[in-house]
């Protein structure tokens, strides 16, 4: 029939669901951040709030979504038709995946870089190993410092002048350590090891090395040294503008036919990081310093938990790395079978999360002691987070090993498959959210559209991988998902967990029938059985509590974006918020909108064919519309919209369902 909608598809199996939730959820922040903020809010007592905050705001939150998406089998956008007033959180979820994949395939890009530098350096070594190269400084240093304590006194003081401390320097502080010993020293001849390292006097005089791998990261892939900030990116890297070009062809290949192609690759990407991993830490186990890593990261500091910013931190990290509100999940979901257990997913994928981030950060810490005893520094001063721990701390611990190329190749491969399950599903977010709208032409036409919206995110891309392109990056990863996401997540509960419930109490459907939450009659009829009390006491309670917490935690510990020691302009800072801002706008903007054209009562009441999208699915107090209410489509009409009973005697064709569609009778009705 001319003019029918293509079908949205669907998973291969239930495992391919699974393994694709899985990929989104555990990304680089499980390898990058949560080591960090281990290291920042006490090692191990960090993970009592991070545990409690996956069971009352990360978990309920990643159900929540599986649930919705499913049930409906809708995208982010068009799923709203439960309250069209909140049709605006379908626009903010879109809006905010773009943003974020625009700088996530930038550092995946970078992942692919050293994957070719490791590659065709496997017959000899990798080039951040050693410093004497074009782009290293006197600065840098690879070789492990001197065993000091097994030193007679006479050769640590003289090794500490010769390569830890800057002679001249202490000796103009001769002053100062003659008070605080009362002793009056007249040369540094005079001082012993202790004196010499004390750190409330002598700590400017220490000398700061860099190492291979850093130098080789800032002055070399980045050439960082030739900009000056956002004022001046300086040219373009031609090396790095190949490679991101690369990174969204990769990206076009597998999602080009959608979950038919994307699902088949996921059964690879989200299973070789595991293996990378396990390596890591069983040769990290191996190098001199390790233990003093794995001790900074299992030292617990429990007097850190009566601090509100340790327990903020968690609670960002848990809504981070489960990936809620971006409408990956969601999107995801949509292409279940109406009878998958999503409660069942959501528990495996949260916990193994999770899971994953605690082993993550014993292989990483272990890399990190071995660091810190390299370049004579404590494990907090090479702890770092974001790109500064992939790409600096790993490249270093892994030069380490025998055949160090090879297993440089499979790391950043192993970047490289954690990025690209992420980026997957933020595409198929924005991909699928539009194509639901223009379900006609879009989906008719999947390949070349996804085709056009990754040639977007090339050319937005492009300003990152210019000299200075780490200051762009970094702005648009400190502010592009972070209130936002928040407040888009707040949102949601409040349509499904009061708004729907109200709207039904007050305006009954379904023969005069009430509920009090409907929602979990919904649920009912995919799995079997209603959420238990766990699920319902922190939908309509703990969870937005504990989001309204991380909101005035988050506000009340601002600090401008930086990078190093870069501060950014306030006009920089300005464009930060405009990122935050825009999706929220969305949200109230089109509230206003439904409002004024339908009315309060059909702009916060859900649509006529709200509900399971395929008939057979229809059953309980959806079956008593399920006749009456179609998918049609009409040439007279030109856009398919919604068929009653009094359209087919009106002579309108049959209906068309499309067993799964973001159904277009949606925006017939205005919505």
């Amino acid at each position: 029939m001319a003019g029918e909608v293509e079908e949205r598809g669907s998973w291969g199996g239930k495992f391919e669901f699974l393994l694709s939730c899985i990929g989104y959820a555990v990304g680089l922040g499980n390898v990058w951040r949560f080591p960090f903020l281990c290291y920042r809010n006490g090692g191990a007592t960090f993970l009592i709030p991070y545990v409690i905050m996956l069971v009352v705001a990360g978990l309920p939150l990643f159900f929540l979504e599986l649930a919705v998406g499913q049930f409906a089998s809708e995208g982010p956008i068009t799923v709203w038709k439960v309250s069209p007033a909140f049709h605006g959180i379908g626009f903010a979820m879109v809006t905010i995946s773009g943003m974020v994949s625009i700088y996530y395939n930038v550092i995946i890009m970078y992942a692919m870089y050293y994957m070719f530098a490791s590659f065709v350096s496997l017959d000899g070594s990798v080039p951040w190993e050693n410093c004497g190269n074009p782009w290293n400084t006197n600065s840098c240093r690879t070789e492990p410092y001197p065993y000091l304590d097994g030193m007679t006194e006479g050769n640590r003081t003289m090794t500490l002048f010769k390569e830890l401390y800057n002679k001249p320097c202490v000796n103009g502080l001769l002053v100062n350590i003659s008070n605080a010993y009362n002793y009056s020293f007249t040369s540094v001849d005079e001082l012993n090891s202790t004196m010499i390292q004390n750190k409330d006097i002598t700590k400017d005089c220490k000398i700061t090395y860099t190492t291979a791998s850093e130098e080789y990261w800032e002055r070399y892939v980045l050439r960082l040294h030739e900009s000056t900030g956002l004022d001046d990116l300086g040219g373009f890297s031609l090396k790095n503008g190949v490679c991101l070009f690369l990174a969204w062809l990769l990206i076009f290949f597998c999602l080009m036919k959608g979950i038919k192609s994307s699902g088949k690759v996921v059964y690879f990407t989200a299973t070789f990081p595991y293996i990378i991993l396990v390596v890591l830490l069983i040769r990290g186990l191996t190098l001199e310093g390790y233990e003093k890593g794995i001790t900074f990261y299992m030292t617990p500091q429990i007097h850190r938990l009566k601090e509100a910013k340790v327990w903020g931190d968690a609670a960002t990290q848990i809504f981070y790395s489960l990936g809620a509100a971006f409408g990956g999940l969601l999107t995801m979901a949509s292409y279940n079978k109406f009878k998958n257990n999503c409660e069942r997913d959501a528990l495996i994928v949260a916990f193994i999360n999770c899971g994953t981030s605690v082993f993550a950060g014993f292989a990483i810490f272990s890399l990190l002691g071995f660091m810190a005893h390299t370049t004579n520094q404590d494990v907090e001063s090479v702890v770092d987070q974001g790109p500064g721990l992939a790409f600096i701390a790993y490249p270093e611990g892994i030069a380490k090993l025998p055949v160090s190329p090879l297993w440089a190749f499979l790391f950043f491969f192993m970047l490289l498959t954690l990025g690209l399950d992420s980026q997957f599903a933020m595409m198929e977010t924005l991909i699928s959210g539009i194509s639901d709208i223009f379900p006609r032409v879009l989906r008719k036409h999947k390949t070349p559209f996804t085709a056009f919206c990754c040639l977007i995110g090339f050319l937005l891309g492009l300003p990152q991988v210019t000299k200075g392109g780490i200051y762009m990056l970094t702005l648009m990863d400190w502010y592009s998902g972070s209130y936002n996401l928040m407040l888009v997540a707040l949102t949601e509960i409040i349509c499904l967990m009061y708004v729907y419930p109200l709207v039904g109490w007050f305006w009954p459907q379904h023969q005069g029938k009430r509920s009090y939450i409907p929602f979990l009659e919904d649920i009912e009829m995919m799995i079997g059985h209603k959420p238990n009390p766990y699920w319902v006491i922190n939908w309509v309670f703990l969870t937005p509590v504990v989001i309204v917490f991380i909101v005035i935690v988050s506000a009340t510990q601002y600090a401008p974006a930086n990078y190093g020691e870069y501060i950014y302009p306030p006009w920089a800072e300005g464009i930060g918020w405009c990122m935050v801002v825009a999706p929220l706008v969305m949200i109230f903007l089109v509230m206003i909108i439904q409002v004024c054209r339908l009315g309060p009562r059909k702009a916060f009441s859900p649509t006529r064919s709200w509900g399971p999208a395929n008939p057979e699915d229809r059953t309980g107090k959806y079956a008593a519309i399920s006749g009456n209410v179609n998918v049609g489509f009409s040439n007279e009409k030109g856009n398919a919209y919604v068929i009653n009973d009094m359209d087919t005697e009106k002579g309108h064709p049959p209906p068309y369902t499309n067993g799964g569609t973001d159904n277009a009778a949606y925006y017939n009705e205005r919505l």
